[in-house]
């Protein structure tokens, strides 16, 4: 190649790298970006129950950028589908909140009384929704179902406060009342619910980083998991509820790779293998496929993240 040559190519590649935040040439794990036709930033998957399909957030403008819609994208034909998409901020739990038993899909909305849960059917469309919680002292996150579909969990705050998240949970028929698992006083996000259904996972932050704690769906018996250097989000259970994988920030990678650790005195082992950001992981019902969500830069500084889909 002559110098001329070398020249153009060099300026064609530095170029597409300013233009394009999906330029990348360090991913060495075969993960692949799935092909969905939408702009924006594309966050938050959470497989179906059959595995066939994702559901996940799409953020209008730039990442966690509002307004954002829900969508859903069936990973054997391709078809992708509207599900809530009315201007408003609607957003999904990354990793599980599809249930099986109820068919439904649960999230938050920042509508008349800011963010609160509802749920809708799978094939649902925009104003199929229903309206779970309904408190005007304070806002709700994150919501996943039990796996029988009777209760969720979610993440609650005092209305126009940041921190103090409370793991929460409901029962559909409103029969519970609203039920606090963890202090007012902590700060706690992200809950899921094992696949049997007898625990709740959630982050918790202490001394400035986030661990991956475990509890009993009543709120006892809080243990925490990830003991281990680095902030850890994002968490969800293995199908067969041993595992926990979860992204995290350490000195072994720059920016957050996903991760796992058994339940039982284990040592965390990386999923993924990439100079730039992985997180918000789902794991396929069947254990097989990791879909997560990607970018080649720290996400709030670029202009989004897109899917990428990893044979395990």
């Amino acid at each position: 190649m002559n110098l001329k040559a070398l020249i153009l190519l060099t300026i064609i590649v530095i170029a597409l790298s300013f233009c394009n935040d999906d330029v990348d040439i360090s991913r060495t794990d075969n993960a692949v970006i799935l092909e969905i036709p939408l702009s924006g930033s594309i966050q938050n998957p959470a497989f179906s129950p059959d595995g066939k399909s994702i559901v996940f957030t799409q953020f209008r403008n730039a990442y966690n950028k509002p307004p954002s819609g829900l969508y859903t994208f069936n990973l054997e034909t391709d078809i992708l589908s509207p599900l809530v998409v009315d201007g408003n901020s609607n957003v999904n739990l990354p990793g599980e909140c599809w249930n099986a038993v109820n068919h439904s899909i649960v999230f938050s909305s920042e509508r008349e009384n800011g963010d609160q849960i509802y749920y809708i059917d799978e094939n649902g469309t925009t104003g199929d929704e229903t309206y779970v919680t309904n408190r005007t002292d304070s806002v709700a996150f994150e919501p996943t179902f039990s796996p029988d579909g009777q209760w969720i969990v979610f993440e609650a705050h005092k209305l126009n406060e940041e921190g103090g998240g409370v793991i929460t949970k409901y029962k559909l028929d409103g029969s519970s009342g609203y039920v606090n698992l963890t202090a007012p006083g902590d700060d706690c996000k992200q809950p899921n619910w094992s696949p049997m259904g007898d625990k709740i996972l959630y982050q918790k932050e202490t001394n400035g980083q986030w661990n991956i704690w475990l509890m009993n769906t009543d709120g006892s018996g809080k243990a925490m998991i990830t003991d281990f250097e680095g902030s850890k989000t994002d968490a969800v259970f293995s199908p067969n509820g041993q595992y926990i994988i979860f992204s995290a920030e350490n000195d072994e990678v720059e920016l957050a790779n996903i991760y796992k650790v058994a339940i039982q005195d284990g040592s965390p082992i990386r999923l993924t293998n990439y100079a730039g950001y992985d997180g918000a992981p789902s794991i396929s019902p069947d254990g097989t496929k990791l879909i997560f969500e990607s970018s080649s830069k720290d996400p709030d500084k670029s202009k989004g993240t897109k899917l990428c889909i990893l044979n395990l």
